[in-house]
């Protein structure tokens, strides 16, 4: 049985809320965190095969039914790993599981090497550490944030089924897939249906990572970590990229499943029959 769950926490020092979906038939526990543009139903088709959890799947600020940040707020990738440790803190969790995806295992990457102390293991699909650019291109970067970084229209969509479409549209994303995403990410408005998420998540964002910064925070996992990738591989994850990261980490173990990039919704039992296996031998 899954129940809806707002944590009250601080956000950057601010009083705030995260949203959840907890899924409770154990006392393992673990906190899911979902892609970019995505919601906590993200897991929703893995919940029936993960037995014995206290899962709590959050939404992202700005995402599904957690409220956006403030007004004059971007969305910086580092504010999503205190997002996690306000949750966990309001859960009153002082250690616990990792299941992430895509953007949620970048951020869970990095989680786990700035509190090794905390993260008892790590099971990442199809995001292992955060995307990272040369550093000559960090003028390019920031000039391309600073054009786009503007509020614009929000699209309204006249039928319901015309927005999904919208969502797997230039993507591999799987009809059934953007159905369940849209539970929570879609909302009724005058003229049709909208994509309820904070538009300024599309914003490019002014800073990546530099990739030998990657590796060092990935050589600092301490925690056992399972890298789900999809086969063929999905064009979110390059070839070589992967396999260089995954030899900067202590403990691991890769694992290629049949999908695309939403390679857990697509094969629900597979990933989670692997990430089991990670929690009991772990936990």
């Amino acid at each position: 049985m899954s129940i809806d769950q707002v944590l009250s926490v601080s956000l950057s020092g601010h009083p705030g809320r995260i949203a959840s979906i907890r899924y409770k038939t154990g006392d393992t526990r673990v906190i899911a965190l979902h892609g970019w543009l995505d919601n906590a139903l993200s897991f929703a088709p893995m919940a029936a095969y993960l037995v014995g959890l206290d899962l709590v799947c959050l939404d992202f600020p700005g995402h599904g039914k957690s409220p956006p940040r403030p007004a004059a707020a971007r969305y910086h990738f580092d504010d999503y790993v205190f997002d996690v440790l306000a949750a966990a803190d309001a859960l009153g969790w002082a250690r616990f599981h990792l299941i992430a995806h895509s953007l949620g295992g970048a951020v869970a990457s990095v989680l786990a090497a700035a509190c090794p102390e905390r993260i008892e293991s790590l099971s990442v699909i199809e995001g292992l550490g955060p995307l990272s650019a040369p550093p000559d291109r960090t003028a390019a970067g920031w000039r391309k944030a600073v054009l786009a970084s503007h509020q614009r229209p929000r699209r309204v969509h006249a039928e319901r089924e015309q927005a999904i479409d919208a969502r797997t549209r230039n993507s591999d994303l799987p009809r059934a897939a953007a159905e369940l995403l849209a539970e929570r990410g879609l909302e009724s408005v005058e003229g049709g249906w909208q994509w309820a998420h904070d538009l300024r998540l599309t914003w490019p964002s002014t800073q990546r990572y530099t990739e030998p910064q990657v590796l060092d925070l990935l050589s600092h996992i301490e925690a056992p970590t399972l890298c789900v990738l999809a086969e063929p591989r999905s064009r979110v994850v390059p070839d070589g990229l992967v396999e260089r990261r995954i030899a900067a980490l202590a403990q691991s173990r890769l694992m290629a499943v049949n999908g695309g990039h939403h390679v857990h919704m697509q094969a629900p039992q597979v990933v989670a029959k692997a990430i089991m296996e990670q929690l009991r031998d772990f936990a």
